[in-house]
């Protein structure tokens, strides 16, 4: 079980079970909505359960995507690709330990030009 909130505590969210590698989105859309990029955490809908789900806000990045944040502190928690049977929760997020590490970086193509990424793992240009 892994748990999480946002910054105030208004939303709260548990999941049940491990939690699979994280990845980096350097696309400009995670850039621009975390001001950096934004590591997340992929997840079967089933094994989370949302606790102060009338907190969250939703924006709809595209008519596949929208991301949720806290109305109240507006921490970014989530990315919801709505047609599919899965949300990725931000790694930010998690209270500690998450028994997990960072396990690929993606859109690179469109990473910030002020770092450089050095860590050695796998790097998907989109």
């Amino acid at each position: 079980m892994h748990t999480g909130s946002c910054l105030c505590g208004a939303v709260m969210f548990e999941v049940d079970g491990d939690l699979p590698p994280p990845d980096a989105c350097h696309c400009t859309r995670c850039r621009k909505l975390s001001g950096h990029y934004f590591v997340s955490t992929d997840l079967p809908r089933s094994a989370v359960t949302i606790r102060g789900e009338e907190h969250v806000g939703w924006f709809h990045t595209s008519e596949q995507v929208r991301r949720g944040f806290c109305k109240t502190c507006g921490a970014s928690l989530f990315w919801d690709p709505v047609q599919k049977d899965s949300i990725a929760i931000a790694m930010g997020a998690f209270d500690k330990p998450t028994n997990t590490r960072l396990g690929i970086h993606i859109f690179v193509a469109d990473k910030g030009d002020y770092y450089e990424i050095t860590d050695g793992l796998p790097q998907n240009q989109q």
